[in-house]
């Protein structure tokens, strides 16, 4: 009996190699719904490019593969019934602005919902700024120029619903902040509610550990210490962080947040540090759930790498509102010790090859490059690299049954953080993945462990799912131990134990763990809002790899307090120097374009999600 169905290529949905299934899922439904096959593939390579992070397809360019279209088919485009323009109000599949960017529907309402949103924040007007003598008491008297940016985002966050400080790494910027939130109790006619959250937990715990640190800092360093009306204020400051997840109130079983516009978060200034982790959909709810006469202060480097998700949103709000010096305060100088990794990431963020070759030529053993170009070279410089992690005795360290495991456990973890190599990539030869595989081999030989065993002494992790009742946060890295008796344990950082309590340091059974992966080796990406002695940066030797990125370079680069090792060729390092990420999208023109409204009745603007008058289509693109 012969079968009664069969599939035949239909010439359109499957001649793009570039397309996923999704996007080819996509392209069917267009079609099905009575859309042109020129739409469908415009869809369809929307659907791919929201996946790269683009919040629009610039319909007129190149991009992902997609030929441009040309001015009459673009028209052809807008003509269709699935397609509003960018005034539209009611929902439909798609969007097709003035400027000819084509949008998956979601993309564009959350895009004008944060303009609108951040529009009305900027209607404040402020308050009557700190005097000196305010200043002075918060600095220690120090008046600066390595001080003066600080005391500049302090003076003016007084009376701001919306205010953004942007630096790199060791300008800073937390005890900024902390100096900022003891200004803002200071002004206030009531105590204030302050939440303090981080894309991820690792993130937030990385914020509560430096402003802890801070508070100490303020109370006892300095020639003149704070006056004791100060010190009252700074034990207002929370001591608590959460991941934004929490903060909104995720519900995973609906896949949607407790708190929004008609449940706003309960707050009177909220700080989200790492703000280049947001994506476009996650700051739209960040603004809809903080209330609109609260102070919503996002911390973090504008140059870094952009969200996994759409969008490179803190990127756009720092690139269109820097021009206001009471709404952005951009931290320039670095309280490192290391000013030729200063000069070194300036040089990366600013894309200047001629400053970067000099520091890779010049002899010195605290910028290398290393030509790493086939899986051989490759695997010679593992090999070496892994002599070395072998060779930190401190990694094996015995942990005794008293309480002088704190003190052996917490160096065991810093001689694990002296060192980290970071990857571009995830998957393929030179991704993280078989990297880690690489290292394990290596160091279970010079170890002396058995191929079988999956736990050892001196198996770093890292938590790659949150588990908030272990207290364990998706980039948490840890290190497998053993007790005289050989029993295992893997051991955390600073943290809170399960009934609430501080503790030094934390060990888990190893079947204990949540989701975990091998830590020898961490992509870019999970590097993010951490900080090493010395790290080594692996890139793909291939310069047209799509992955390879001035942000890229600068994220990896900035991770390290000590020293830099470049594995790559010179061609893929100098491509990822050329090419800037310029995701698409039409975030910052909005913000500079649009004159900030008057606040609607419910606090902010709202984006209406009413049903269109044309085709009634169930989608959510």
């Amino acid at each position: 009996m012969s079968a009664a169905y069969r599939f035949e290529r239909d010439g359109g949905q499957w001649s793009q190699e570039a397309w996923r299934a999704l996007d080819r899922a996509v392209y069917r439904w267009v079609l099905a719904h009575g859309g042109s096959p020129l739409l469908a593939a415009a869809a369809a390579w929307a659907s791919l490019a929201d996946a790269a992070g683009d919040a629009a397809l610039a319909l007129g360019e190149s991009r992902h593969g997609m030929p441009p279209l040309a001015r009459v088919d673009i028209d052809r485009l807008r003509a269709e019934p699935m397609v509003a323009d960018e005034h539209a109000a009611a929902a439909r599949p798609f969007v097709i602005d003035g400027a000819g960017r084509f949008y998956l529907w979601r993309n564009h309402a959350d895009e004008r919902a944060v303009a609108a949103a951040i529009g009305a924040r900027r209607q404040d007007t402020g308050a009557a700024a700190p005097s000196d003598a305010e200043l002075d008491a918060l600095f220690d008297g120090m008046r600066g120029d390595d001080v003066a940016a600080q005391r500049r985002a302090v003076r003016t966050v007084v009376g701001r619903h919306l205010f953004v400080l942007t630096g790199a790494p060791g300008t800073g910027k937390t005890t900024t902040v902390l100096r900022m939130l003891l200004m803002l109790q200071r002004r206030a006619r009531h105590p204030l509610t302050i939440r303090i959250a981080a894309p991820t937990g690792k993130a937030a715990q990385r914020l509560l550990q430096s402003l802890r640190r801070g508070r100490e800092s303020l109370r006892s360093d300095g020639a003149t210490p704070l006056p004791a009306d100060w010190l009252a204020l700074l034990d207002a400051i929370p001591d608590e962080a959460l991941t934004v997840h929490r903060l909104l109130g995720f519900q995973p079983w609906r896949n949607a947040f407790a708190r929004g516009r008609s449940d706003h978060v309960a707050a009177d200034v909220v700080v989200v540090d790492e703000a280049s982790m947001l994506d476009l959909a996650m700051l739209r709810t960040l603004l809809d759930a903080v209330p609109g006469q609260a102070t919503l202060i996002l911390v973090g480097d504008a140059d870094q790498l952009t969200s996994v998700a759409t969008g490179s949103v803190l990127m756009d709000v720092v690139g269109a509102l820097e021009a206001d010096p009471n709404r952005v305060v951009r931290l320039h100088h670095s309280f490192r010790a290391e000013q030729r990794l200063v000069a070194l990431n300036e040089a990366v963020r600013g894309g200047d090859a001629r400053a970067l070759r000099g520091f890779v030529t010049d002899g010195h053993d605290d910028i290398v490059l290393r030509r790493v170009m086939t899986p051989r070279q490759l695997g010679d410089r593992l090999g070496q690299y892994a002599a070395g992690i072998a060779a930190e005795e401190a990694l094996r360290a015995t942990v005794p049954d008293d309480a002088a495991h704190v003190g052996v456990v917490r160096a065991a973890l810093a001689a694990l953080g002296r060192r980290q190599l970071l990857c571009a990539l995830r998957e393929d030869e030179f991704g993280s993945i078989a990297v880690n595989a690489v290292l394990e081999r290596s160091l279970r030989r010079a170890w002396q462990v058995g191929a079988g065993a999956d736990w050892y002494a001196g198996r770093a992790v890292i938590i790659t799912r949150n588990d908030y009742v272990a207290g364990l946060y998706n980039g948490d890295v840890g290190l497998c131990l053993a007790d005289r008796h050989g029993r295992l344990r893997v051991w955390f950082e600073t943290g809170h134990d399960q009934g609430g309590r501080e503790v030094a340091v934390r060990g888990f059974a190893p079947t204990a763990l949540p989701e975990h992966e091998t830590a020898f080796a961490i992509t870019i990406h999970k590097s993010q809002g951490s900080e090493y002695e010395r790290v080594a940066v692996l890139l793909p030797p291939e310069a047209s790899h799509r992955l390879l990125s001035r942000q890229l370079l600068y994220t990896a680069v900035s991770r390290a307090r000590r020293g830099v090792e470049l594995w790559t060729s010179d061609a893929a390092l100098a491509s990822a120097l050329e090419r800037p990420i310029a995701r698409q999208g039409g975030l910052r023109e909005r913000l500079l374009a649009t004159a900030a409204p008057k606040p609607s009745a419910a606090g902010l603007p709202r984006v209406s999600a009413a049903k269109a008058s044309g085709p009634q289509l169930d989608f959510d693109f």
